[in-house]
């Protein structure tokens, strides 16, 4: 019999229902952008179905070969560590199919025109009585305790910046690093604009791009002399969904190198030297599959619709991931144990 090769998309889940959706939406895209494979997707916590699930439909429907594309922008821990574990983990228990795995979207010239995409929706919307020269760009991701992963959304913010003519742009973070949205806006806001663009640089809505349109609205409640317009985020922009089926190509025909010559992991970076050679070990199975809904809360106030560091800060009931090394940082998590009412 001649193998069968199937495509698995790698999430990390979510409690908001809303951005499970999206998920299934990229997962649609994809079908119909590679028929040729049986398509499949799976959560890594929160959210079902959970991975292993996905990956048992496969085989039952006949796969021998499965490519495995992490459905993140990104490559922390999630895409660097907790896929592969349990992608590893499951190949141990079934050698009858042999798992081959991708690499995250990361910077692509189509994810850039994909962003600039939105943020020139937003820019339409709002219409054109400001001057780019005289608009300020806040572009936010995720938050990750890794910092080749934060690193990438800052080129991400110069590459918008520079490709569509902003007077000045900012990078913030939703979680984990620094500056946080909230100083990041209040900063931004010293700066003499009269607009403030705010583009989360998020696959899918969630906890956390909510969170980030409402300290929009915090911030511009005390600064009404400037204009602030919230951007929507990715989601299924047609040039997301050519980026992800281009990564699951790019398994068996192209290029397939994850970035480890940045990775905490394996080199020593700057401020890190302490996390060279951990072991990779999953950190999901408490949450993993729980669903989506305050009634699966069970004291996480973190929503984790994209890939990021997972560090919950010394307030969380369980550290499972290595300490980040700036968690008292005033412009990072430190800040909001200073006002809740931003949490």
């Amino acid at each position: 019999m001649a193998d069968k090769t199937a495509v698995m998309v790698c999430g990390h889940g979510s409690r908001d229902a809303g951005a499970v959706r999206e998920f299934e939406q990229v997962a649609a895209g994809l079908r119909a952008r590679m028929p040729e494979y049986d398509v499949e997707y799976g959560f890594l916590e929160f959210a079902t179905p959970i991975i292993r699930t996905g990956l048992d439909a496969l085989r039952e429907r006949g796969a021998t070969r499965i490519l495995a594309a992490p459905g993140m922008l990104f490559a922390a821990g999630h895409a660097k560590n907790d896929i592969p574990s349990v992608l590893n983990a499951y190949r141990a228990q079934h050698d009858d199919v042999e798992i081959l795995y991708g690499t995250e979207l990361g910077i692509d010239l189509k994810m850039i025109r994909a962003a600039g995409g939105r943020v020139h929706q937003a820019l339409a919307a709002a219409g054109d009585g400001v001057p780019r020269a005289e608009t300020l760009l806040v572009v936010v991701g995720r938050g990750a305790s890794d910092p080749d992963a934060n690193a990438n959304v800052a080129r991400i913010t110069r590459m918008l910046w520079e490709g569509m003519g902003f007077g000045w742009a900012e990078t913030a973070y939703s979680g984990v690093t620094f500056p946080l949205v909230a100083p990041a806006l209040e900063h931004a806001a010293r700066l003499g604009y009269r607009r403030i663009v705010v583009f989360p640089y998020f696959l899918f809505t969630g906890i956390l791009v909510q969170r980030i349109y409402a300290y929009t609205d915090a911030v511009a409640a005390r600064h009404p002399e400037i204009e602030f317009v919230k951007a929507g985020y990715l989601n299924d922009h047609p040039l997301v969904l050519d980026t992800f089926a281009e990564r699951v190509r790019a398994i068996l025909d192209g290029p397939n190198a994850m970035n480890c010559q940045m990775c905490k992991y394996r080199e020593q970076m700057l401020g890190f030297e302490d996390e060279v050679g951990l072991p990779q070990q999953g950190h999901h199975h408490h949450v993993e599959g729980i669903g989506t809904g305050d009634a699966h809360h069970h004291g996480h106030d973190h929503d984790h619709g994209k890939d990021h560091g997972h560090d919950h800060g010394p307030d969380h009931g369980h550290d499972h991931h290595h300490p980040y090394p700036h968690a008292d940082h005033p412009l990072g998590p430190v800040s909001m144990k200073q006002d809740r009412g931003q949490d």
